[in-house]
C-alpha cells in the first residue's frame, strides 16, 4: 500500500452483484497503480458484500466498508472523508473504466491546476455489455461550454469524474436535500470556485438499465435540479443559499417563502414541466398536478412550447384521461 496514494477511488455499492466484479477489475487494471480503492457495501442484499470482501482480501489497495443502507449521498461523503489522496475518482458498480482513464485524467489535472473537476467521454452499453447505438451524449470539453450548459444541458458523467478533494470538502460535499440530483448541485457549487470540463476520449463504459435513477426517480431528480439552479442563482447574486443545511427540499408551494423571492416556485415549476415534456408517464402521473397548476398560472405567451405534443405522448404512453385533461386546460387558457 502506498503511504499517501495519488488517487482515492470511491465506489458505493447497493445490489450491483451481476456487474460488480467487472467494475472492480476495471479499476484494478488501471495503468496507474498508485491509488487506494474505497468501496462501501451500502446495505446490499444480493451478495455484493461478499464480492467486495473477496477482492479486498486479494488486493491491499481496497478498503471495504459495510453499513446499513444509507444511500449514495451518505456513502460518498463517508468515503471522501476517509480518503487519503488529493484526488477523488468516482466509479459506479455497474460501469467499466478503460485502463488509461486515470492516467489521462491525472495528466490533465497536473497540467491544468485551475481545473478542479474532470470527466471523460463515455460509451453507452446495455445490461449485457453491448454498445448502445441508440444512445450518445457529447459532454462539454472546455469550461466555457460547461458553463453554457449549466441551466439544463448535458454537463459531465458522474461516475467518470476525477476531482480535487480539498475543493469538494470546501463546498461541503454532497448535500442530503438534493437526493437524486446530488451531482448537479455539487457541480453548480464547484463551478463557483473552479473550472470544470471533460476529456473527449471515451474512457468509461456507462451501463444503462431500466433501474436507473433517471427512470425511477425522474420527477424528483428534475425538481432537485431546478431548485439547485435557483439556489445557484441566489448565491451568484450574493445572497445566502436558503437550502443550505436542509435534509429535504420543501414542497414546490413553499419555495417562494423559502427563497423570499416571489416567482421562485413558478420558475421551478416551469423547469420541471420543460424537463418532463418527453416523459409521458411522468406528466400523466406525479408531475400532472404541477402541469395543470403551471397552465393556470402562466399566460399563453410565456408557456413552454410543445405541450400539445406532450398530450400526444401521454396518449401513446397509455394515459388518455390525463391527456384529455391537459388538452382541455390548453384549450381553455
Amino acid at each position: 500500500m502506498f503511504a499517501t496514494p495519488a488517487v482515492s477511488v470511491v465506489l458505493s455499492v447497493h445490489n450491483d452483484a451481476p456487474f460488480l466484479a467487472e467494475a472492480i477489475e476495471s479499476i484494478l487494471a488501471q495503468s496507474v497503480r498508485d491509488f487506494e480503492f474505497l468501496i462501501v457495501d451500502d446495505g446490499a442484499t444480493d451478495g455484493s458484500g461478499a464480492i467486495i470482501d473477496r477482492y479486498a482480501a486479494a488486493d491491499p489497495r481496497i478498503r471495504a466498508f459495510h453499513q446499513p443502507n444509507r444511500g449514495l449521498i451518505f456513502s460518498l461523503n463517508r468515503m471522501i472523508a476517509e480518503a487519503r489522496a488529493p484526488l477523488i475518482a468516482r466509479m459506479d458498480g455497474d460501469d467499466v473504466a478503460l485502463p488509461e482513464r486515470f492516467a489521462a485524467q491525472m495528466r490533465f489535472l497536473s497540467a491544468h491546476t485551475d481545473h478542479g473537476v474532470l470527466g471523460t467521454g463515455v460509451v453507452g452499453i446495455d445490461v449485457h455489455g453491448a454498445v448502445r447505438r441508440d444512445w450518445s451524449v457529447a459532454y462539454p470539453t472546455d469550461d466555457a461550454a460547461f458553463r453554457a450548459a449549466l441551466p439544463g444541458g448535458a454537463l459531465i458523467c458522474h461516475p467518470s469524474v476525477m476531482m480535487r478533494r480539498d475543493l469538494v470538502l470546501a463546498v461541503g460535499g454532497y448535500r442530503a436535500a438534493y437526493r437524486h440530483s446530488e451531482d448537479y448541485d455539487l457541480w453548480l457549487r464547484l463551478s463557483e470556485r473552479t473550472r470544470i470540463t471533460s476529456l473527449p476520449e471515451r474512457l468509461l463504459h456507462y451501463r444503462g438499465s431500466p433501474d436507473q435513477v433517471s427512470r425511477r426517480h425522474g420527477l424528483e431528480q428534475r425538481y432537485g435540479a431546478a431548485v439547485a439552479l435557483a439556489a445557484h442563482r441566489h448565491r451568484a447574486d450574493g445572497r445566502p443559499d436558503p437550502t443550505q443545511g436542509l435534509e429535504r427540499l420543501p414542497p414546490l408551494g413553499d419555495l417562494d417563502a423559502l427563497f423570499s423571492t416571489p416567482g421562485t416556485a413558478w420558475g421551478v415549476r416551469a423547469a420541471l414541466i420543460e424537463g418532463s415534456l418527453y416523459d409521458g408517464d411522468g406528466l400523466a402521473g406525479p408531475a400532472h398536478r404541477a402541469l395543470l397548476d403551471y397552465l393556470r398560472e402562466t399566460p399563453r405567451h410565456r408557456r413552454t412550447p410543445g405541450l400539445w405534443r406532450a398530450a400526444g405522448r401521454m396518449v401513446r404512453s397509455g394515459h388518455p384521461l390525463a391527456a384529455g385533461r391537459l388538452a382541455l386546460a390548453l384549450a381553455r387558457r
